[in-house]
């Protein structure tokens, strides 16, 4: 139990990192990154010659304000609910090998109400599951096996809430990655209408690179995005079944050991 105290700690230390550390870390690196190359900026303005940006200071200006910000909001969504699901749907903490070795040790030696304490204060998903399993292990196996059924469907049901944010943020970014293409190139088109003669290239080159960087950073965080929501859709699957199973087990084994004269 001390242990798995300690693995939430961990996990809840770890979302809180990935939820505020990782913008404020990216944010100080690219302000730290970028000084040098604002200053060569300046100089190069100085001698008249052509301005020089570094490749995040035209990403920034390519997507402007709008799309920056939006697109940092939903990577760093990802990022933290990434870390809050992978630790959340780790086996270990949802099917705890020490609670299963304990709850059997306790039913073989026919301590029952001792076994129906153990789970009812445990906050695991197996838990749940086995205390609602026993408060209708009266009615026999069937019942207590419909009554596991529907909280295991409960608890599964709020993991799936939480991973459909995951696909959300996999589909919306490449929406917006999409606006952004249209607006660029609508940008570009204004200027060549606009323009009395033929415009010149670094006319059109704000529009296109508008066009350009939101598709590509659409992209960056719609492709980890999807690939994310399938090992984690994967990985409750794989626990919902091993809680169905060991349940079963433990809840037959109980009934045969009350059965026992």
């Amino acid at each position: 139990m001390k242990q798995r105290s300690l693995l939430n700690w961990i996990a809840a230390a770890l979302y809180l990192v990935a939820m505020y550390g990782v913008p404020a870390g990216t944010f100080a690196i690219a302000v730290a990154g970028d000084t040098p190359v604002v200053m060569a900026q300046d100089d190069a303005a100085d001698d008249g010659g052509a301005k020089k940006e570094s490749i995040l200071m035209w990403t920034y200006h390519s997507l402007g304000p709008l799309y920056s910000f939006v697109f940092l909001g939903i990577s760093f969504a990802l990022v933290a609910l990434g870390f809050k699901y992978i630790l959340a749907l780790r086996v270990s903490s949802n099917v705890p090998e020490d609670l299963k070795n304990q709850f059997e040790e306790l039913v073989t030696n026919r301590q029952f109400s001792e076994a129906y304490e153990l789970v009812k204060e445990d906050d695991t998903y197996l838990g749940k599951v086995l205390a609602a399993g026993m408060a209708k292990v009266a009615s026999g196996m069937d019942k207590s096996v419909a009554a596991m059924q529907e909280t295991s469907d409960d608890i599964s049901m709020s993991y799936e809430q939480g991973l459909s944010y995951v696909g959300l943020i996999a589909s919306t970014s490449t929406s917006v990655g999409l606006l952004g293409t249209v607006n660029g190139m609508i940008m570009s088109f204004q200027v060549i209408a606009n323009a009395t003669a033929a415009p010149k290239p670094n006319e059109l080159a704000g529009g296109i690179s508008t066009a350009m960087f939101t598709t590509m950073v659409g992209l960056i965080v719609s492709i980890p995005a999807v690939c994310l929501y399938q090992v984690l859709r994967n990985k409750l699957t794989r626990t919902v079944f091993e809680v169905s199973s060991i349940s079963e087990d433990l809840i037959g084994k109980l009934l045969a050991a009350a059965s026992k004269k």
